[in-house]
């Protein structure tokens, strides 16, 4: 078999991305979260729900995803890791089918999700610990950044595909350029909105293809088996743990990512019911908020990713969280009735002009903050421990991740408001802010954890 080269390598790591994130684009955000809005007949009702189901999904990732990270790099293997959550994302996107309004359930609707979404954030962990091996050390910025901004492309694709050939637009049972569903779909059962359930899935078996025949992980000796892994993982997991403080950059780096990047997930998996409920959009108008969304986050992915690779991943991240905090405020202010306390008149296009506004600058700072934080993991990691400090990110990401949909949920319940109920991203953007200050910028491994070989960059 021909050695596979470095660069087919590198595209191969990037149809991970390219894969998945219809998952975020379609079922998360854009599509499927306002459907189910357009079934509750309720905004408040809806976000709240979303935000139960998406935290305890968020919960379970929290405990999980450390254990397995230690697991996976004692026992070797990322690969076969992958391909089990790879099943567990189609199975539970697939699953997505079965949600016709006339036989809806929201309990066993919110399962499927989860299991999907545990998938893909499982998976995540160990493609992303693969980061290193794919570059230099001075140029994983940049590789980072274009990994982020090929998936915005895929999810891009994929959210103009459903929009034009399958979901029902605006009440009506034809799609936005006004042709009936494509395979026959039965519009007046909405089956072209609901088949964004196995299109997400096909979509990603298909593309991960590339990946799994071009990614593969360098030898590394001195691997156990599961079960000694499992003995030898947890122990040495507690006593990481019990040691973070030990290391004040990390430590700091992953509290601090816990807050922000919580928030920017629940302007995510909000933003969709937000414009739904509040604007009284479509699916279709938040799917084409969410094309204004993609195409700047891919876009500033991409760039954030050159100055991560000239400034470093620090500074991105700090002006990214500080142009978020902003957009959290002027998302409040934003009604049908007022635009930043200004009255508007009714049937006025400025709550929508403003919003898809908001959308964008959304997308352009998320995206160019999520590259700089995978690779700011990178340089705070120990390097022999790649795929267990991806775990404890996976951990700081998700430990509090159902702080901002159980926090949204409770004050949406108690003001009644989906504006009021959006407050509490605010807050969480200004904790990752402040923490970020003792962030050292190439962390702390310079000295104690360079290796015999790894040198320090």
């Amino acid at each position: 078999m021909a050695q596979i080269s470095a660069r087919k390598r590198i595209w191969g790591w990037f149809f991970f991305d390219w894969a998945s994130q219809p998952y975020n684009t379609l079922l998360l955000t854009f599509v499927f979260g306002p459907y189910i809005n357009s079934l509750l007949g309720d905004g408040s009702k809806a976000q709240a729900a979303w935000g139960y189901g998406v935290g305890a999904a968020g919960l379970l990732i929290a405990i999980a995803a450390p254990v397995l990270g230690a697991i996976a790099d004692r026992a070797g293997g990322r690969i076969r890791f992958i391909w089990l959550f790879s099943a567990m994302y189609v199975l539970g996107s697939f699953g997505l089918w079965w949600t016709a309004p006339d036989s809806f359930n929201l309990w066993s609707t919110m399962f499927l999700f989860a299991l999907g979404l545990i998938g893909m954030e499982f998976a995540t962990i160990f493609t992303n610990a693969m980061l290193p091996d794919l570059a230099d050390p001075e140029d994983i910025g940049g590789v980072s950044g274009s990994g982020w901004a090929f998936g915005y492309l895929g999810g891009l694709i994929t959210l103009v595909i459903m929009l034009l050939c399958f979901v029902e637009s605006g009440g009506t049972e034809k799609t936005l350029i006004g042709l009936d569903p494509l395979f026959g779909l039965d519009a007046s059962a909405r089956e072209g909105t609901r088949f964004v359930g196995p299109f997400t899935a096909i979509w990603y078996a298909v593309f991960m293809i590339p990946f799994f025949m071009w990614v593969k992980e360098p030898p590394k000796p001195g691997t156990l088996n599961i079960r000694q892994a499992v003995g030898s993982a947890l122990p040495e997991l507690r006593l990481t743990l019990r040691h973070l403080p030990d290391t004040p950059s990390l430590f700091a780096y992953l509290t601090s990512s816990m807050f922000y990047r919580d928030a920017l997930n629940g302007m995510y998996v909000f933003g969709g019911i937000y414009a739904a409920g509040v604007l009284e959009w479509s699916v279709v108008d938040v799917g084409i908020f969410g094309i204004l969304a993609v195409i700047s986050g891919a876009v500033f992915a991409w760039l954030g990713g050159k100055a991560d690779n000239r400034f470093g991943p620090k500074p991105v991240i700090a002006v990214c969280v500080l142009v978020l905090t902003a957009v959290a405020i002027s998302v409040v202010f934003v009604s049908r009735e007022k635009v930043m306390g200004m009255p508007v008149a009714e049937g006025s296009n400025l709550p929508d002009i403003a919003f898809y506004i908001i959308g964008a600058v959304i997308g352009a700072a998320g995206g160019a903050l999520q590259s700089a934080s995978r690779t700011m993991m990178v340089r705070q990691a120990r390097p022999g421990r790649m795929t267990e400090a991806f775990g404890l990110y996976a951990l700081s990401g998700k430990a509090t991740s159902f702080i901002a949909p159980l926090s949204i949920g409770v004050v949406t319940d108690i003001s009644g408001s989906q504006q009021l109920g959006i407050t509490p991203l605010i807050f969480l953007f200004l904790l990752g802010l402040i923490l970020l200050r003792w962030v050292k910028p190439d962390g702390e491994r310079a000295e104690e954890w360079s290796g015999s070989s790894h040198s320090s960059s």
